[in-house]
């Protein structure tokens, strides 16, 4: 299986958001760059937690693919915004470390749900028009949340997964 690179990606959405040798950007391509700069980081996401639960190792079986098709963008976004409440829900209080998530997992949450929601309107939205500093600055919060999440220890990291994979049910 060859998962889409979220460097790839990044690297993508950079050629899409420079500035053409005359005239100004073409808004298709300031649109694909904000997409490919979140798809970046929902890549990102999915390829952490197969690696988690199938393992790096095992890329190329079809239970690593199943894994990764598993999860669904409305999924990592609920987590996110649970994430990023004044308080996690109770329901996740027994599966994350006693100190918290901290606030790396919390930047990489926050980052996620702001990304998907320009993403949604750059590839939906026909009234927007989208600035080469709007494309710039989703890829510069894409890069960013991808270090925040590297950036967080492994506990908090396994824990944020774990919880994308099998988040506890309510009630």
């Amino acid at each position: 299986m060859a998962a889409p690179d979220p460097e790839h990606l990044f690297e993508q959405a950079e050629a899409l958001a420079a500035p053409p040798p005359a005239g100004p950007p073409k808004q298709v391509s300031l649109r694909r760059a904000i997409s490919s700069a979140y798809y970046g980081v929902f890549h990102f996401i999915v390829a952490a937690a197969a690696d988690q639960l199938a393992g790096v190792t095992r890329r190329s079986t079809s239970e690593y693919g199943r894994v990764y098709r598993s999860i669904e963008h409305k999924n990592v976004r609920e987590l996110c915004e649970n994430i990023n409440k004044q308080n996690l829900p109770a329901r996740y209080l027994p599966h994350v470390p006693a100190n918290g998530l901290g606030t790396d997992i919390i930047a990489f949450s926050a980052a996620f749900v702001e990304l998907q929601e320009k993403r949604h309107a750059a590839d939906y939205d026909p009234m927007i028009r989208v600035k080469l500093s709007d494309a710039r600055l989703a890829i510069r919060t894409a890069r960013a949340a991808v270090g925040r999440f590297n950036a967080a220890s492994n506990a908090r990291r396994k824990a944020f997964l774990s919880l994308l994979l099998f988040p506890p049910r309510r009630g």
